[in-house]
């Protein structure tokens, strides 16, 4: 499945629709036409063999393209049930029209039953599209739990019935589709939150709709360019020099795996220094697992000089901690004016504050920890990921990197982006810890925050689904993906 390279609100998709159909002379059912035609083509893809289709219609727009799906179908020589939640005698518009026709055509209409949807081979999903914004409501509510528990596969038209178009949340309930197929542009919530599971596979058809250029998009999705751009090849007489130091504060009493994790995905994504700054005590479980990192045992924030005044980037967070010496080498780095990377304690410390970050600091939490930085529960992060992201950087400022299924970045004055790569098996420790010293070391190369945080991402993210190929999503270690870090920011086709 291709990727796009944005996504797009749902108020957006309606302002492209009304500008289509004025381009059309204010034929709206043209569009819906194409719009049915585009869904038989996808249903006919993805079941070729499937002969008894079940369209459950509702009673907007979306019901339309299930009526004009319906009448093409039925043309094509399938059998076509549509089982309508509302009545055709109280459609109005494109979609009262669209209904008409296919009576016209010969179909029959039925008034939406359970037992119709066990009958079918296919059920396609034309109740909601991308009408709701709030909780779903009877009897629309019921329609879409028996759709669910049909047994039948489902394809929805535009937005599974139930899904927030712009968030990916469940407004209660939502139909769980095994394909979607979108219309006019890709929408942020197939991609965001549950999205994802409930989308199923996802294609778009523009419907010969062009998108004006001065339509910015809600997201930029993250693709191999951006790792290209930010790690181009090096030439031959380079030196590690040249590759940056980075520096990796981390690491309390007992706590010497965060760091070393986080100075081995630097040196995987090509840093050309990596030097780790903890508690005295971690030296030796730090160098003994790796050598090619440099070690030094800190007792306290002036010892730190020297190694801030070499570094290039500073990372500040894994296994911190939060006591007054962890405080206090987080002080020593917020002042030091280097470029910097934050994340796990460091946010947490910062949480008990209001402060800015200084400009192109790149933080990383996530939803625990930015709900502790705006000062909600991490379900209100959850709910409303994009509003978070904007928050986050409004609040906090620097590049954000919101982790999670799904993860966002953002920065004042760029177009946010999101990660459409991952999977479950990455709900592992250590994994943060990586995706850290993974934007300290290529940060510490391009010397460019933005660019660093967008290809850190991603080939954080390649990684993790390299090792899940297989189905594998459970027992990854986050070791592991730091290691598979080489293969993917040495610009895999």
């Amino acid at each position: 499945m291709a990727i796009p390279a944005a996504l797009y609100s749902v108020a957006q998709a309606r302002r492209l629709d009304a500008l289509a159909i004025a381009a059309l002379g204010g034929e709206g059912y043209t569009l819906m036409r194409r719009a049915g035609e585009g869904a038989l083509r996808a249903l006919r893809s993805r079941w070729p063999r499937a002969q008894r289709v079940c369209v459950a219609t509702g009673g907007g727009n979306t019901g339309g393209d299930g009526f004009v799906l319906a009448r093409f179908a039925r043309a094509a020589g399938l059998e076509v049930e549509v089982c309508a939640l509302v009545p055709v005698a109280q459609l109005r518009g494109d979609a009262r029209r669209a209904a008409d026709d296919y009576v016209a055509s010969g179909g029959s209409v039925r008034p939406f039953e359970a037992g119709a949807l066990r009958e079918a081979e296919v059920v396609v999903d034309a109740l909601l599209g991308i009408g709701p914004a709030v909780a779903v409501r009877e009897p629309c509510r019921g329609a879409i739990e028996a759709l669910n528990a049909s047994g039948r596969p489902v394809l929805a038209l535009d937005l599974p019935s139930g899904l927030h178009g712009d968030t990916g949340q469940v407004l209660g309930v939502a139909v769980r589709a095994e394909f979607t197929i979108t219309f006019v542009v890709p929408k942020a919530g197939l991609y965001l939150g549950d999205g994802p599971e409930y989308a199923g596979r996802v294609e778009y058809d523009p419907l010969e709709v062009d998108v004006p250029a001065s339509e910015t998009p809600a997201f930029e999705c993250l693709a191999h360019h951006d790792i290209v751009r930010a790690l181009p090849p090096r030439g031959r007489a380079a030196h590690k020099g040249d590759f940056g130091r980075v520096l990796l504060i981390g690491g309390g009493p007992g706590m010497p795996g965060a760091p070393r994790l986080a100075g081995e995905a630097a040196l995987r994504c090509g840093a050309g220094l990596v030097t780790v700054a903890t508690e005295p005590g971690n030296v030796t479980a730090v160098i003994a697992a790796r050598p090619e990192l440099m070690c030094i045992g800190v007792r306290t924030a002036p010892e730190l000089a020297a190694a801030l005044a070499a570094a290039s980037v500073v990372a500040v967070g894994p296994g911190l901690g939060v006591g007054e010496w962890s405080r206090s080498l987080c002080a020593a780095a917020l002042a030091s004016g280097k470029p910097l990377v934050l994340d796990a304690d460091a946010l947490n410390l910062l949480a008990g504050s209001s402060q800015r970050v200084p400009e192109g600091t790149v933080i990383t939490p996530h939803p625990g920890e930015a709900a502790r930085l705006l000062g909600v529960s991490p379900a209100d992060i959850q709910a409303d990921r994009p509003a978070a992201l904007a928050r986050l950087v409004g609040q906090r400022g620097g590049i954000v990197v919101l982790k999670g299924a799904g993860t966002l970045i953002g920065m004042a004055g760029r177009i946010p982006a999101l990660c459409t790569s991952g999977n479950p098996g990455m709900a592992a420790p250590g994994m943060g810890d990586v995706l850290t010293g993974a934007v300290a070391g290529i940060l510490a190369q391009c010397r460019d925050p933005w660019l660093a945080a967008r290809a850190a991402v991603q080939a954080h993210a390649l990684a993790g689904d390299a090792l899940a190929r297989g189905g594998t999503d459970r027992g990854l270690l986050a070791l592991d993906l730091a290691e598979q870090l080489t293969q993917w920011v040495n610009h895999p086709s």
